[in-house]
């Protein structure tokens, strides 16, 4: 079977280092863009209807020619091997991304015709979508669910210091969508050393942060 992108989402995560972890835990947002043979209002027809949207993508920057049955969670250590679909890893056989987005609108636009407006968003800037589907509550949300690992770092946060308010040149809406994922710790889990600069693309900034104790300092903003 072959597939192709419907479309492309823009995002300003411009590198994979500092994108989410998980879909919906930041509200960064990003602007979906069909592909011209998919620029028909009628293929959208109702979608306004659903808050939540499936995105079925491509975990581009991750392609490989072989693939490997387990992998090292970073937020296990990066030592502990899972099996690869006990998992949500992006080094998958097929490259095949699936997150749960909220839709914010869908707009009619003079260039790129219907654009739908997405939040909750953690993929790289231009990440091909292969399919769109709704989310519906009364069956994808399961009562009793179990998360394995995961579950142990929902409420995992870090502080944040700019003592020099560097983050204010950027502008306030995305301000916090910054510090809402540099809270969220965007370094590799196996990286703890307090004395390490870190360097963020984020939207059009190069935003330099260290750690300690748990607290993101940050050091520059350019």
């Amino acid at each position: 079977m072959e597939i192709k992108p419907i479309a492309h989402i823009h995002t300003d995560f411009k590198e994979k280092f500092g994108i989410p972890r998980q879909s919906g835990r930041v509200d960064a947002e990003g602007i979906i863009i069909f592909e011209e043979e998919y620029r028909v209002a009628e293929a959208l027809r109702g979608i306004e209807e659903y808050s939540h949207l499936w995105l079925i993508f491509d975990f581009s920057e991750n392609h490989r020619e072989e693939w490997s049955p387990t992998v090292r969670p970073p937020r296990l250590g990066g030592n502990t091997h899972i099996g690869v679909f006990a998992t949500r890893s992006p080094f998958r056989p097929n490259n095949l991304g699936l997150s749960c987005v909220k839709l914010k609108g869908v707009e009619k636009t003079q260039k790129n015709g219907i654009i739908l407006r997405v939040s909750g968003v953690d993929m790289l800037d231009n990440t091909p979508i292969y399919d769109i589907k709704p989310y519906i509550p009364y069956y994808d949300c399961k009562e009793g669910a179990k998360g394995s690992f995961g579950e142990n770092f929902a409420d995992y946060s870090l502080d944040i210091s700019d003592t020099e308010n560097k983050l204010s040149v950027i502008p306030e809406k995305k301000r916090k969508i910054a510090i809402n994922c540099l809270c969220e710790d965007i370094r590799p889990s196996y990286q703890n050393d307090p004395k390490r600069i870190y360097k963020w693309l984020f939207a059009d900034f190069e935003i330099s942060f260290k750690v300690e104790d748990k607290t993101v300092k940050i050091i520059d903003v350019i």
